[in-house]
């Protein structure tokens, strides 16, 4: 059994995060071994355009299985770091699809 979806990553109101996570659940045919992906979907959210997610530095990865239940998407700005050595935060919304096998 596999399955796919959509989630919705949230860095929170402006001026954001550096970084932010979503627990997709409900997945009770997945194990421990499963192969789990995740990426950017480029549909307009109420924060953002479809265009922005073709330029904006955003890095996701899906991890943390809990047998019977589901995983974790981890998103995280990287993007161009500052004279500081700091990225910088993304805010709102922004779409994601993932899968499992």
């Amino acid at each position: 059994m596999s399955a796919s979806g959509t989630a919705t990553l949230d860095f929170g109101a402006f001026p954001g995060s550096t970084d932010t996570s979503v627990a997709v659940t409900g997945q009770t045919g997945i194990v421990s071994g499963s192969l789990v992906g995740a990426w950017l979907r480029p549909v307009a959210t109420a924060d953002h355009s479809a265009d922005e997610y073709r330029i904006e530095g955003i890095a996701v990865v899906a991890d943390t299985i809990v047998a019977g239940t589901g995983f974790t998407i981890y998103a995280r700005d990287d993007g161009p770091v500052t004279e500081m050595n700091e990225g910088h935060r993304l805010y709102g919304t922004w779409t994601v699809t993932w899968a499992w096998t």
